[in-house]
């Protein structure tokens, strides 16, 4: 089994390189998962930086010491895959953060998309994104990713718009075949660059908002013969789309 991650703001070391985990994270190694000396860990910021580190001991309940010789950086995965997730109701959303994570999605985007049941506003909206934040944060670290997805702020039709207009490929997952969807396994992917990924409500896009995305450049496409929920649809579209651009090999 590959080291256990966890996460830590900085690496300033001590003499000898040592280095303790301590608050939350520490409490998990300790008390949680019981490391003992002579264990492997990963330290990360989250963000690329890590270290490989081994278990000198620890102290109290949630004081892990470790010895950390050298930080690495991890290098941005090419091409980037962003996923524009509409919004689920009840826990799909969380569900859908986490198997993307694991899958490798690198950024994730919260749309309020005109058929969402669930709307994330004020006070309940703050909630709701800081649990997705979570959500990727610890499968980042159960998925033994040093890089976790940012995932952004709930974002606006006409704003996720502007964001295909960026994209190297800006593809809309929509099963209508009125449509005239393409199948996602023979799009023409770019090697490198950015791949957005739109993923609708259970209620699908509407005319108009595909009407907006295909003026930003966006395409849709179909990932098979099923219907799969807007829980699962990233996941599957973000698998493929890594298998085909080699960042599964």
């Amino acid at each position: 089994m590959t080291a256990p991650v966890f996460v830590v703001d900085d690496f300033a070391a001590g003499p000898g390189g040592r280095f303790v985990v301590e608050g939350p994270e520490g409490r998990h190694a300790v008390s949680v998962k019981r490391l003992r000396p002579g264990e492997d860990v990963v330290l990360t910021n989250g963000g690329g930086l890590w270290a490989d580190c081994v278990v000198l001991g620890s102290e109290g309940k949630d004081r892990l010491i470790v010895q950390l010789d050298s930080v690495s950086e991890a290098e941005p995965e090419s091409p980037h895959i962003t996923v524009v997730q509409a919004l689920p109701k009840g826990d799909r959303g969380e569900l859908a953060v986490e198997t993307m994570t694991e899958t490798g999605v690198d950024a994730i985007v919260p749309w309020a998309a005109s058929r969402c049941v669930t709307q994330w506003k004020g006070e309940r909206g703050a909630k709701s994104l800081a649990k997705w934040r979570a959500t990727a944060r610890e499968a980042g670290k159960q998925s033994r990713r040093v890089r976790f997805p940012e995932v952004a702020g709930a974002m606006s039709t006409k704003q996720v718009a502007a964001l295909l207009a960026t994209a190297d490929l800006a593809a809309v997952l929509h099963e209508d075949p009125e449509a005239g969807s393409a199948a996602l396994a023979t799009a023409e992917l770019p090697c490198a660059g950015s791949i957005v990924l739109v993923v609708g409500p259970e209620g699908g896009v509407s005319p108009e908002e595909l009407t907006a995305f295909a003026a930003a450049g966006a395409r849709p496409y179909r990932l098979g013969p099923s219907v799969l929920r807007t829980s699962t649809a990233g996941t599957v579209a973000a698998a493929l789309v890594m298998a085909r651009t080699g960042r599964w090999s």
